[in-house]
């Protein structure tokens, strides 16, 4: 089996990747990204391509499967940036692999897809994939769901994964996670336990998470079987605010969401923070998933709990840790974070800053 994996070096690709690497009916593996990483991966073949501008069609031809990871987050404060890079570059992915005649095509959807609700009963795939719509991330996810059911219904021949996946961590994407949310500002030693004795929290604030080697043995599932349709991901236990009070060592303070919004659009409109107020908004109405069908059809069951996958990302954060591609690499703020500053803190994307 030849696959081609789209947005191959970031924090679900790497791990797509060490997945594949370990199937023995996968014979090939193409990379595709921007920026290739400097140290290969054993096993794969790597492509430098742009999915806004590169020929695609030819990067697909005899591939069994393409992986569709690629996905912009900033700069937030340039929309119209990432609306190219997300759907249109989505389109483009989509009219290749029908050019192509790829059989299958497993694409990065994301909890960020579904609309809002009320309560915290799980919901399973049906549920509305309406996002919300103020912020770009759900907007364009949400519009990318409404490509997918065209492309479908024009292509019933192709077998068409979406996968879903929670908020998706592990300790070697620390450092990019820091730079895309968090920002320069944020001192890595400050996230230690027991560093502050009270620790204020959003009241109404849960989410779910995953480890995202659990993710990318989910995506090898859904490329060596037959599945069709949405999958949703998340390891147990949801985290509310006695699993941050449990990973803090600290007492959990609720604060009114208004007043943390609040601070978070000053800081996002002085540029010091990366994540737009939008994101939160959306963030406090984030359904929670129900997993059922990927443990059923796809016989997916996480190795990692949400707190362990939430706590190799802290210590990550900690230590500064990174890997050897361009959106990973510990480094990519420049020494003194001086890159991320020059960037305008959500004004321009830090990789082609970087070149």
């Amino acid at each position: 089996m030849r696959v081609v994996v789209v947005g191959a070096t970031g924090n679900v690709g790497t791990s797509v990747l060490e997945a594949l690497s370990d199937e023995a009916g996968v014979s090939s593996i193409v990379g595709i990204a921007r920026r290739v990483p400097g140290k290969p991966h054993d096993g794969v073949e790597w492509v430098r391509a742009d999915v806004r501008t590169d020929d695609l069609e030819s990067c697909f031809h005899d591939a069994d499967v393409v992986v569709h990871l690629a996905w912009l987050f900033q700069p937030t404060h340039q929309p119209l940036v990432t609306w190219r890079a997300n759907v249109g570059g989505t389109e483009r992915v989509l009219r290749a692999v029908a050019a192509a005649q790829v059989p299958a095509l497993v694409y990065a959807s994301s909890v960020g897809a579904y609309s809002p609700c009320q309560d915290d009963r799980p919901v399973p795939e049906s549920w509305p994939t309406d996002g919300w719509p103020p912020a770009a991330y759900m907007r364009e996810k949400a519009y990318v769901e409404r490509l997918f059911d065209r492309f479908e219904a024009e292509n019933p021949e192709l077998r068409v994964v979406r996968m879903r996946p929670a908020f998706t961590f592990r300790r070697e994407t620390a450092s990019q996670q820091r730079r895309l949310f968090a920002g320069p500002l944020l001192p890595n030693r400050l996230i230690r336990p027991g560093i502050a004795p009270v620790l204020p929290v959003p009241r109404g604030l849960r989410f779910q998470a995953v480890h995202s080697r659990d993710i990318g043995r989910a995506y090898a599932l859904a490329i060596n079987s037959d599945a069709r349709g949405p999958f949703n991901l998340a390891a147990e236990p949801v985290i509310d605010r006695f699993r941050l009070a449990e990973l803090f060592g600290a007492r959990v303070v609720s604060v009114p969401p208004a007043l943390a919004r609040t601070a978070l659009a000053m800081g996002w409109h002085a540029r010091a923070l990366p994540a737009a107020p939008e994101l939160f908004d959306a963030m406090m109405r984030l359904p929670i998933m129900d997993t059922g069908r990927a443990r059923a059809e796809l016989g997916w069951t996480p190795r990692f709990t949400a707190v362990q996958a939430l706590r190799q990302m802290l210590a990550g954060l900690r230590a500064g840790t990174g890997e050897d591609t361009p959106p990973l690499t510990a480094d990519a703020g420049g020494p003194l974070r001086w890159r991320e500053f020059l960037s305008g803190v959500g004004g321009r994307d830090l990789i082609d800053q970087r070149g």
